[in-house]
């Protein structure tokens, strides 16, 4: 891959500030913490404990209130379904003691098609829906993304240099585009600049990479990664927003390099 010296070719840029759309309600006001949503893993844990026992108790009531109506088409129907949901629940429960168990523990115990290129996505939407209703979607989307990059950077997954494309949003300060670029030419790897989310699975389905590293704030990352690390192994780098959204930036690059790094060897 071509670079300009030390820094990689830009292969795409938009520069204005419309805002993306999950930041419709934003009203102009500095974010909390001057934009850094910054949490740990067992944030997104209690809310997707919650989520799932939401869902749970939604799928009980259901069953409760349609149990007449079943009897009617076979009477022994209604006692199938409480105990085949019954049996879905203690699945789901099992699964997410295994999911827990494998972030903090020595070993992976699911594989990635069962952890964060499988379930982990459902739930990691899932559970933003419940947080936003308690005014904490940004610090538990946070959380959700360290641990699926936490699972996924276990993985040991390499590729060449020219099989890894980096994103990036078009909303990045100055010397944090500088950084980005400066990190991606010494590993060779080009970097495109993603102004909505299906330019993003355009430049995939284009380019081709075996695996992405992503820049994005915490909405942004949910919505990306659940579309595409089903499909193509994903790492995400979630940004600092000093000046609210979609303008100024900041990333951790030292982060940034460690990221790129996990799938392609050193310089």
């Amino acid at each position: 891959m071509p670079t300009n010296g030390n820094r990689a070719n830009l292969i795409r840029i938009e520069v204005d500030r419309r805002l993306g759309h999950e930041w419709d309600e934003w009203d102009g006001q500095p974010l909390p913490r001057g934009g850094n949503f910054a949490s740990p893993p067992g944030q997104f844990f209690r809310y997707a404990a919650l989520t799932l026992a939401v869902v749970a108790a939604a799928a009980y009531l259901a069953a409760y209130l349609l149990d007449p109506r079943l009897g009617v088409v076979w009477a022994p129907l209604p006692r199938f379904v409480m105990l085949t949901l019954s049996g879905l629940v203690l699945l789901a429960w099992l699964w997410f003691g295994l999911l827990v168990a494998s972030f903090y523990g020595p070993a992976l115990l699911l594989p990635e098609r069962l952890a964060e290129r499988g379930p982990f996505l459902q739930l990691m939407r899932c559970t933003s829906y419940v947080a936003r209703r308690f005014g904490v979607r940004d610090w538990v989307e946070h959380a959700a993304v360290e641990i699926f990059n936490g699972l996924a950077s276990r993985r040991g997954r390499k590729v060449g240099k020219g099989e890894l494309l980096v994103l990036i949003p078009r909303c990045l300060a100055k010397d944090a585009l500088d950084g980005i670029l400066e990190v991606a030419g010494r590993y060779e790897v080009p970097v495109f600049v993603a102004t909505r989310g299906q330019l993003a699975r355009r430049a995939i389905r284009e380019r081709r990479p075996r695996a992405v590293v992503a820049v994005a704030c915490e909405r942004d990352m949910v919505s990306g990664i659940h579309d595409v690390a089903a499909k193509i192994p994903v790492l995400g780098l979630t940004m600092r927003l000093p000046s609210g959204p979609c303008k100024d930036a900041a990333v951790d690059l030292e982060k940034f390099e460690t990221w790129v790094k996990t799938f392609v060897e050193a310089p």
